[in-house]
């Protein structure tokens, strides 16, 4: 019987673990879609290696290329990156167009008490998902199906594909969806709306427009901060403004929102 092999990158050790596990031991199979004329053939899904990274994924795919996968499940956090799958996905689209990228997330399952963070996930989660697409990505999988995680998510996704469907969202992801574009079409809520940043995290981004690393930012800052505490706000800032954790970007996006004042930035002498 012919075999659907599929890679995965998470860093999630027991993630890894639990989904080649029950992929494997569930021995699953699809009809799959063999010519023109509709004909199928029976084909088993493998899950055949698992990384914790986007370089060892992209090592071990340039190691062997004559052996890619027919699909590759993403994990969209990377290290606590929100959207650090995107340059894994845009990476292998670019490098190898054949393979069928999955984006294996838990973003979509993660409900917030108030109602305005929920607005704000909502609308975050979907820009994220739309880039991916842009990038790349076929299929997108919630880590967490209703009662519990389900194997059957991604099944379901690589039939879908193997039909020869463009797409696959599955339930939680269609509804993040379908949520963040009425919001975005009712014109209820606006990206300006929704980030607010507060008097330490402006004078964090006032002070890297002046190029000042995180230690420089924590010994010039007002109040008591460290470079490990400046490190992690940069991130927080970098999730509020749905961004890659890059300093420039997150200048870029916070003068665009006008956040900051460049009037404002004082630089430091060398």
């Amino acid at each position: 019987m012919e075999k659907i092999t599929i890679l995965m990158v998470d860093d999630e050790p027991i993630i890894r673990k639990a989904v080649k596990y029950e992929l494997n031991e569930r021995h699953a199979t699809i009809e799959s879609i063999v010519n023109d004329n509709g004909d199928t053939e029976t084909k088993e899904i493998t899950l055949t290696e698992c990384y914790a990274s986007g370089p060892q994924l992209m090592a071990a795919l340039s190691s062997a290329p004559t052996a890619l996968p027919n699909y590759i499940l993403v994990d969209m956090e990377f290290q606590g990156e929100p959207t650090g799958g995107l340059m894994t996905i845009e990476k292998i689209h670019k490098l190898y167009p054949a393979i069928k990228l999955i984006v294996f997330s838990g973003r979509f399952d993660n409900p917030l008490s108030t109602t305005t963070g929920r607005e704000h996930r909502i609308i975050e989660i979907g820009k994220v998902v739309f880039e991916a697409i842009n990038r790349g990505a076929s299929a997108f999988v919630s880590k967490n199906a209703a009662g519990g995680f389900s194997i059957e998510n991604i099944i379901r996704a690589v039939e879908c594909l193997e039909r020869g469907e463009n797409y696959y969202f599955n339930y939680p992801v269609m509804l993040t969806l379908m949520e963040a574009a009425e919001m975005y079409f009712s014109g209820s809520i606006t990206t300006e709306e929704q980030i607010s940043v507060s008097p330490v995290e402006k004078q964090i981004l006032l002070y890297e427009a002046a190029g000042c690393t995180a230690q420089e930012i924590a010994f010039n800052i007002e109040g008591k901060e460290t470079e490990k505490s400046i490190q992690e706000k940069q991130k927080e800032l970098s999730r509020k403004l749905n961004i890659l954790n890059k300093s420039g970007s997150r200048i870029a996006k916070a003068i665009q929102l006008r956040l900051i004042d460049l009037n404002n930035v004082k630089f430091l002498k060398r």
